[in-house]
């Protein structure tokens, strides 16, 4: 999913630009499956990284042969040239975030203007699982920004909110999403659904977009809400209204998840911060009880993984 260009630090592909000489045994070369995809030095040392092995530039000079100046134009024609063909490598070879040795990223991935890297979710298993890989960072990022945005948008509304299910798992373990998941869970005060004009126009069954290109809409599935990250792109936060009962947080929707399952409110009062994906989110007061009443003993510290 990661490309990383550096100088020498453990699991760091040491790339190089410009003019390089490269010793290479053809069985190794036709080994790769893409030898020769332009530009050839990038696509040799990704692909090199990926499969463990270890590069030897050779520090040898050739005589470079006299060429007439290069126009604007034709500087310019290059430039693109090469930077179609670095996009058509990255993405053949399926790298969605490249890292360079300066510190500064560049993203092949997703984003709001296009749809999201993997399709429907069959029986809660996404594509990149069964590829063997876990979410591609371009994702991730867009359900930070999205859980970001619609923690702050309820939190100005007045909505109490916390995190739910595998979100809290994440924050618990991690401070962040869990790496191979593909949604943020919130559960909400189903009182409070009213506070918030994106979700009252969601309630009302009308699809809404925010100022910041944020669609609301009510879930199809049952009584919850969904906020996707753009029209285009559905990564998404699931709002699960809850409300109480004797004492006891129920809803109206299941979908016959082992974890989702009723709990005492006692755990909402108070609700208490907690690090989340790059922002500070509320909470349930006792995670690790409420984790281990949803997900089973030990569900903080044995994770399960999905492919390990």
């Amino acid at each position: 999913w990661t490309a990383r260009y550096g100088t020498g630090a453990p699991g760091v592909c040491r790339a190089v630009e410009g003019t390089a000489v490269l010793l290479l045994r053809t069985r190794d070369l036709f080994a790769l499956p893409f030898p020769l995809a332009r530009p050839v030095p990038t696509a040799i040392f990704v692909q090199a990284v990926l499969r463990g092995w270890g590069l030897r530039v050779v520090p040898v000079a050739f005589p470079a042969s006299r060429r007439p100046p290069v126009s604007p134009h034709s500087h310019w024609k290059a430039e693109n040239l090469a930077e179609s063909r670095r996009r058509r490598l990255m993405r053949d070879l399926g790298i969605k975030r490249e890292v360079l040795a300066d510190g500064r990223e560049r993203w092949y991935g997703c984003g709001k203007e296009t749809a999201r890297c993997f399709g429907t979710v069959h029986a809660r298993t996404p594509q990149y699982l069964l590829a063997g890989r876990w979410t591609p960072p371009c994702c991730l990022r867009a359900l930070r920004e999205t859980a970001r945005h619609v923690a702050g948008a309820l939190e100005a509304a007045g909505v109490r909110y916390w995190l739910e299910g595998g979100s809290l798992l994440g924050a618990a373990r991690l401070g962040d999403i869990i790496p191979w998941d593909y949604d943020v869970d919130l559960g909400i005060y189903q009182e409070d659904v009213g506070k918030c004009r994106w979700l009252a126009a969601a309630a009302a069954g009308e699809p809404v977009e925010d100022a910041e290109g944020f669609l609301w809409e009510k879930a199809a599935e049952g009584d919850f809400y969904r906020v996707h990250y753009s029209r285009s792109n559905r990564l998404h936060v699931d709002l699960w209204p809850f409300y109480p009962r004797g004492g006891v947080m129920t809803k109206d929707t299941w979908l016959g998840h082992p974890q989702d399952v009723e709990f005492p409110e006692s755990f909402l009062q108070p609700r208490v911060p907690m690090a989340f994906a790059g922002f500070t989110a509320m909470a349930p007061n006792n995670a690790h009880a409420f984790l281990e009443l949803k997900f089973g003993p030990g569900a903080i510290e044995n994770p399960e993984y999905p492919n390990p």
